[in-house]
């Protein structure tokens, strides 16, 4: 009965954040779809912008993991009010980081494509969506806030909204109006500019059912950014994984960059599919040990390894299976095509090293056990730096190989961390 139970409660959670999860890389991969009938420059543009673009921002995905694990572990103690005050301290901070973006990363767009190579496309799209940092940034705050609460119905109903305006808009703005790739960035922008304008009306209205203040709490916003700290650390490792690998392609020409790009969208849907079961370990994890229950968190573990696990398969037989069709739809390049064929070979065959990863970031985020995560991240990017060294100019296939040793490495420091027990903090804080 104890696996069922455990079993409901994933799936409850992870089902709908897989919707919500899937909606972000299908923003991304429509909008690789549509720019990709104006030209192979514009989506090799689109493909270093969006690497950028979600290396800036992900950087504050604290914004909704720290809020989740902290939120459900109030939940777990029964203080509804310090979770309310702990999401509205998060939309405040999410909201300063949003508009600091805006000010430094415009007028560095050049810079920051400077880095992957140069094309006028990227600049283009980069200072667009930087306008609507502060609306991702609430999003992800509000998401957070949601989750830890046990809702994760109402994240998947505005993320399915968000991409269906998105889709809409960036089809009008670029194939009607002819706007070219602005047009695909000002549709995502106004996309999540609506879905924040959602999540700001639901914590508002937490808020005042718990009789909590709306203004700015000071000593609130700076002990989330502190306890963002780690999670920032772990992060930014995990992102200038993929920015060194978006570099390695980008140096084997424009055909390879789009490519790249392509397969990297693909892998970035199968890393949210993953992540689904993730999220639920967040939610869940931090419930049991803020209700001090051990048994229960450790049962949640494992379960959660085995779906995550399963899933991850299933991806990358599904991924094998579409392999004749799949990059037709988002190429009408030969040069382009022939390059990620073998590209999504690998990507589909490291899919089973994912899954336990995922699932074991996601409980250890749940438990608050951010210190080891940022270490532990930063120790798979040392791992990772002689991998895509050796992969440097071998191909496509090399570079997704040296990707999968960085899950590999990832997976077994995770492992044995888990096998410690260490995490297994109980209390309202950690």
């Amino acid at each position: 009965m104890g696996k069922r139970k455990h079993d409901r409660e994933i799936l409850a959670l992870a089902i709908p954040a897989f919707g919500a999860l899937v909606a972000e890389p299908l923003f991304l991969l429509s909008d690789t779809a549509i720019v990709g009938r104006l030209g192979t420059a514009e989506q090799a543009g689109l493909a270093i912008a969006s690497q950028a673009l979600t290396t800036i921002v992900g950087v504050c995905v604290f914004l909704a993991y720290g809020t989740t694990a902290a939120v459900a572990r109030q939940v777990g103690a029964g203080r509804l009010r310090e979770a309310a005050r702990q999401g509205v301290d998060g939309i405040w901070l999410a909201l300063g980081i949003g508009v600091l973006l805006i000010a430094v990363g415009v007028p560095l767009s050049p810079s920051i494509v400077g880095l992957f190579g140069e094309n006028a496309y990227a600049v283009d799209y980069l200072r667009i969506s930087l306008l609507g940092a502060p609306s991702m940034l609430v999003v992800l705050a509000g998401t957070g806030v949601l989750r830890g609460l046990q809702d994760g119905r109402t994240p998947l109903r505005v993320s399915v909204a968000m991409f269906v305006v998105n889709l809409v808009l960036n089809a009008l703005f670029v194939l009607v109006f002819g706007w070219g790739i602005a047009g695909s960035a000002w549709g995502t922008v106004l996309a999540q500019t609506g879905g924040a304008l959602v999540y700001l009306m639901h914590v508002v209205r937490l808020a005042r059912r718990h009789e909590t203040s709306l203004r700015p709490d000071g000593p609130g916003v700076r002990a989330a950014a502190a306890a963002g700290f780690a999670l920032v650390v772990r992060t930014v490792s995990l992102q200038a994984t993929l920015v060194l690998a978006t570099i390695a392609a980008a140096r084997q020409g424009t055909d390879a960059a789009a490519a790249y790009g392509i397969s990297a969208r693909i892998w970035l849907l199968s890393v949210f599919v993953l992540d689904a079961v993730a999220i639920a370990g967040q939610s869940i994890v931090g419930r049991y040990l803020g209700a001090g229950d051990v048994p229960s968190a450790r049962e949640a573990t494992r379960r959660m390894i085995w779906w995550s696990l399963w899933t991850g398969c299933a991806f990358g037989a599904f991924l094998l299976l579409t392999l004749p069709w799949i990059g037709w739809v988002f190429t009408s390049s030969p040069e382009v095509h022939a390059l990620l064929g073998g590209a999504l070979v690998v990507v589909a065959l490291i899919q089973p090293l994912g899954g336990p990863v995922f699932a074991l970031d996601g409980v250890l985020i749940g438990a608050g056990d951010m210190r080891f995560l940022a270490w532990a991240q930063a120790a798979a990017l040392v791992a990772f730096l002689p991998a895509v060294w050796l992969a440097s100019g071998r191909g496509l296939e090399a570079l997704w190989l040296a990707i999968g040793w960085w899950m590999l490495a990832r997976l077994i420091v995770l492992g044995f961390r888990a096998r410690s027990g260490a995490w297994l903090v109980t209390g309202a804080v950690r």
